[in-house]
């Protein structure tokens, strides 16, 4: 993987803490990588290629704005995030720009067998509900939710984090959008594109979106 290349012992590794808000500053235990190194840069460039071509993350983002993303590292003693809620708003330097934390976004860049711990736990009214995917994938969840990484006992967690504002902001709203859009990806595959139901659907949605979106 390309990215892994430039996530090294040798990657300009930094404190954490030194993009932490004031909530989550004394949570934050992990290593960060330099926002203005090349390695950063190049990594950006690649992880904003691959979303922005990605249509299930567009059908579940709309994404109006992608905070630039940023690298972390859980490994030694450096190793963990205690339970925190993302800023609601956040400056991204490139585009400089302000972006409202509508959806939190993490890419797992280490595979599970390669490290110890290190879950992603989530806490919603249901429960906790803890995820350690494979490397190249991502999860998305609201920015609003509780959510930590528990420690890393063994080797090193690598991830990229970000933040997406919405073109719709309401998460109820977002969801039955992206329920839609799956359900008439399958409706098109079984009935065609011409099917008159497929056509009256997709104006539905996009009737929908219309109602809803801000760009």
């Amino acid at each position: 993987m390309a990215a892994r290349a430039l996530l090294g012992a040798d990657a300009p590794w930094i404190d954490g803490r030194s993009s932490a808000g004031g909530q989550a500053v004394s949570r934050k235990n992990n290593q960060q990588l330099q926002q203005d190194s090349e390695a950063c840069r190049r990594l950006q460039a690649l992880v904003l290629a691959a979303v922005q071509r990605d249509a299930l993350f567009f059908s579940a983002a709309l994404p109006r704005k992608i905070f630039n993303p940023l690298f972390n590292r859980y490994t030694g003693a450096s190793n963990h995030y205690g339970a925190h809620i993302d800023g609601a708003v956040l400056h991204s330097r490139h585009p400089a720009q302000w972006v409202r934390s509508d959806l939190s976004c993490t890419l797992f860049l280490a595979e599970p067998h390669e490290y110890d711990g290190g879950e992603l736990l989530i806490r919603e009214a249901q429960g906790e509900r803890r995820f350690k995917l494979p490397a190249g994938d991502m999860l998305l969840y609201p920015g609003s939710t509780l959510h930590e990484v528990t420690p890393v006992t063994r080797g090193a967690r690598l991830a990229s984090f970000f933040w997406v504002e919405s073109m719709v902001r309401g998460a109820e709203q977002r969801q039955l959008l992206f329920e839609m859009d799956m359900a008439l990806l399958q409706l098109r595959r079984s009935a065609g594109e011409e099917d008159p139901c497929v056509v009256r659907l997709t104006g539905t949605y996009h009737n929908l979106l219309r109602m809803w979106a801000d760009t």
